[in-house]
């Protein structure tokens, strides 16, 4: 059996991600068929003697979509993105100029004789009529797709606009026409910025969404960036540059100072420092000596190492992770809108209660004019404008209200999910913490003093471009560097620096450093062990052969995390810290945000597996980071959340990216997102509350008692009221404090 997916065009609701799922299913030598309407993939598994990719695509062609074989492709290029942006473009130039025109009117601005309503009532219609038709010509994908589900008994949003905005410009088409033979009356009877508005506001939305979808594979274009394309690779004992998915295992390959490691590997000649942040997210450099492991895609600092590949092409740890961003984005589930599930049922509802109601009439009455007028004031009132609009404005409301206040919300869905939140998982570093070292002790000997100590370390790491060197010259600075800037520098990768300054010879790294240099350290032991139990990175200071003391340098909380931790709980969310980082560093800081639940030393693609197992048990989570190594569980989660200092592949990765920085921010968006899935079911309310009482007086039931008949023009001003009321409802979200 083989897997494969195929990216699919045209679908717009849940009942379209079914109906494609059904067809492929059908298909002969397919055991498994599942549609992701978030990420618009078909994913199969088939028997290849049986059935084959051109079947498939068959299948979905006939039952109305658009089947696309290779999908790395379409998801760099997403053409319908840039369909839906002209589409858009084209309907607002028509749409805008036409309700000014109807706006005017309605406000009893004067409008030229030549065209008001009044003095020329034609015209008046025809310039309508000529506004909207071009509108209806650029949305008549609503109207294809629309009639389609319809007539496989599957309708959805698609069919909800089309028969709302052809019902109003099929019957402003007809009182144009009454019009021009006379009666001039039903110039206060024109429906045609309804259908033009309605077309183009859920045109917009669909922009908005599929802009946000063309980012799906933004993240996987980022994490293939940065493996380098070239390696240096020792071949019949002479170095030869080659590509670097031509390296083969066991191979002999050169890193050179500044550059990326083409593979995993192990050292197997010379030591360095590898920044490794871009797959561990922690900051301090990990020191490499031989038979240390490498790995692809992190950069060798200061030092020219030979290694031996251990893992090449698909076999990379980076490649891993690209591959777990690919399957978590692909397995989420399709977000079920509460109108395309209502949609089901009250689609054929209206439509059979209109023909029945003006079948009735007509049978018992024999006028035509009077069973029409019914037939259409039922369509009209029922015209779902409210329902169309009920999520996507809440939405567009919600997510502007967000990025007002930092908060980049990438999809309705994500607002949507966010709300039924139970678990929070953080991760440590750049996420609680600020992601930088700082100096955070300073700890003489008793022969120095603390400006003496800091001076020797500044003037020793001045050269330096290790992260801890940066934190002391970033706590002391460099304008008057007591011992002057160094005579002569030595890097000792694995060990520290060695400097001499102003005829002092400075030593500054690592207890294994003193000890090899046999300088006494045995009076700062019990310090030195306590720094280290909370996690924080100790820099020895000698001076002339004497031990001046310690300097611990340590990333520190950021502000406002322990109160967004604290507020979490609040809301009755439980919270998690995961991290790569050691049990004792992670539980130090996990202490001074207040959270008891730790999962330390974790591997990159064991994050996505750690929030994969939360999410079995039931939970619905979301996971907060900024690193490469999270990207995978963001995607894995129900809703990822990364901080906007972070790395380009995870706020690619994430649903939701914060861009001040603050986890407080995770609480905002908690409580924007339940704000808003709030209004969005008062909306719907609203719209069903409009048409359940108007239906039944559209349909006749008060003539039938000798009461009056409703007019469409009434029946339009209802449907107009109820659009109204929801886009009100909707912009009350912009005023909610956070």
């Amino acid at each position: 059996m083989t897997d494969k997916s195929f990216a699919i065009e045209g679908m717009n609701c849940a009942s379209c991600a079914a109906h494609v799922e059904k067809a492929a299913a059908k298909v002969e030598g397919i055991s498994f068929a599942s549609v992701n309407l978030a990420t618009e993939r078909l994913t199969i598994t088939y028997d290849e003697k049986k059935t084959s990719s051109s079947l498939v695509i068959d299948a979905v062609t006939r039952a109305g979509y658009k089947a696309i074989d290779d999908e790395k492709e379409r998801r760099a290029t997403r053409p319908e993105t840039q369909k839906l942006k002209s589409r858009l473009i084209w309907s607002l130039i028509f749409t805008i100029p036409l309700m000014v025109l109807t706006m005017s009117a309605m406000a009893g601005v004067r409008l030229p004789a030549f065209m008001a309503p009044e003095s020329s009532p034609l015209a008046f219609a025809i310039i309508q009529a000529l506004l909207t038709t071009p509108v209806i010509f650029f949305g008549r994908t609503f109207y294809t797709t629309g009639t389609k589900t319809l007539l496989r008994g599957n309708p959805g949003m698609d069919t909800l606009v089309a028969m709302g905005t052809a019902a109003a410009w099929l019957y402003s088409i007809y009182a144009t026409i009454r019009i021009a033979g006379g009666e001039s009356h039903f110039v206060h009877i024109l429906y045609y910025e309804s259908a033009a508005a309605i077309i183009t506001l859920i045109t917009a939305g669909r922009f908005l969404e599929a802009r946000s979808k063309s980012r799906a594979g933004s993240a996987i274009r980022q994490l293939l960036s940065l493996a380098p394309p070239l390696a240096t690779a020792l071949r019949d004992g002479k170095e030869k540059s080659v590509p670097a998915s031509k390296v083969a295992v066991g191979e002999i390959v050169i890193v050179k100072p500044g550059e990326r490691f083409p593979v995993d590997g192990i050292v197997i000649q010379g030591e360095t420092s590898a920044d490794e942040a871009m797959l561990t997210g922690e900051s301090i450099p990990v020191e490499k000596s031989e038979g240390s492991e490498v790995t692809g895609a992190s950069i060798n600092l200061n030092g020219s190492v030979v290694c031996r590949a251990t893992r090449v092409g698909s076999a990379t740890t980076l490649a891993q992770i690209i591959r777990l961003v690919e399957e978590a984005q692909g397995s989420k589930a399709p977000i079920a809108r509460l109108a395309d599930r209502i949609s089901g049922i009250f689609v054929p509802v209206v439509m059979a209660l209109a023909v029945i109601s003006a079948t009735g009439w007509l049978i018992g009455t024999g006028d035509f004019r009077l069973a029409f007028t019914v037939m259409i004031s039922v369509l009209i009132i029922a015209c779902p404008c409210a329902l169309g609009l009920a999520t996507p404005v809440a939405v567009m409301v919600g997510t502007g209200r967000g990025a007002r206040q930092g908060i980049l919300i990438k999809s309705g869905a994500a607002l949507e999910t966010a709300r039924k939140a139970t678990v929070a998982v953080l991760d440590k570093t750049g996420t609680i913490t600020t992601g930088r070292p700082v100096v955070t002790d300073i700890l003489p000997a008793q022969s120095s003093d603390a400006l003496r100590l800091m001076a020797l370390a500044a003037s020793a790491e001045v050269r330096s471009e290790h992260p801890v060197a940066k934190a002391v010259i970033d706590q002391y600075g460099t304008a008057e560097l007591s011992f002057g800037t160094p005579a002569r520098f030595t890097a000792l990768p694995g060990y520290g620096v060695e400097a001499y300054a102003n005829n002092t010879h400075i030593l500054a790294g690592s207890r294994r450093l003193m000890e090899e240099r046999k300088v006494e350290i045995t009076s700062a032991e019990k310090s030195a062990g306590q720094l280290a139990a909370e996690g924080k990175t100790i820099l020895y200071i000698a001076a002339n052969g004497i031990f001046e003391g310690l300097i611990a340098v340590a990333d520190t909380i950021r502000p406002g995390s322990e109160v967004a931790v604290k507020e979490l709980k609040r809301m009755g969310i439980r919270v998690m810290m995961i991290t790569g980082d050691s049990e004792q560093t992670a539980q130090h800081i996990a202490k001074l945000a207040g959270i008891s639940h730790v999962i330390a030393g974790v591997l990159p693609g064991d994050k996505a597996e750690e929030v994969r197992k939360i999410r079995t048990g039931g939970e619905t989570v979301i996971m907060v980071g900024d690193g490469i190594n999270d990207a995978p569980a963001l995607a894995t989660a129900d809703v990822g959340i990364a901080i906007g200092s972070g790395t380009d592949v995870a706020m690619e990765a994430a649903d939701v990216v914060l861009i001040k920085n603050d986890l407080r921010d995770v609480v905002k968006t908690l409580k924007l997102s339940r704000a808003t899935i709030k209004n969005i079911k008062q909306n719907l309310f609203w719209a069903f509350f409009y048409n359940i009482l108007g239906i039944p007086v559209a349909m006749g039931v008060l003539h039938l008692f000798g009461g009056p008949l409703l007019n469409p023009m009434i029946a339009a001003a209802a449907m107009s009221f109820s659009s109204l009321s929801v886009v009100w409802n909707a912009l009350r979200i912009r005023n909610m404090k956070l």
